[in-house]
């Protein structure tokens, strides 16, 4: 299983509580590449964006600042 894959499990079995999902989320930008995290990105928007748009906003946002 590719680390993409395995995120996206992870970030779907969290995804009930939002502190969880983002801990998680934050986790998985560290382990990615910079292709796959875009990749997850609009992956997170399609999935979640409905529930967790504020903390995929800001956890993206950060992300790019630190490249």
């Amino acid at each position: 299983m590719k680390m993409l894959d395995y995120v996206k499990v992870i970030l779907e079995k969290v995804s009930f509580e939002s502190s969880l999902f983002e801990k998680e989320l934050k986790k998985s930008l560290k382990l990615l590449s910079f292709r796959e995290v875009r990749e997850l990105r609009k992956w997170c928007y399609d999935k979640f964006g409905s529930i967790y748009r504020g903390i995929l906003n800001k956890t993206f946002h950060r992300a790019q600042l630190s490249v």
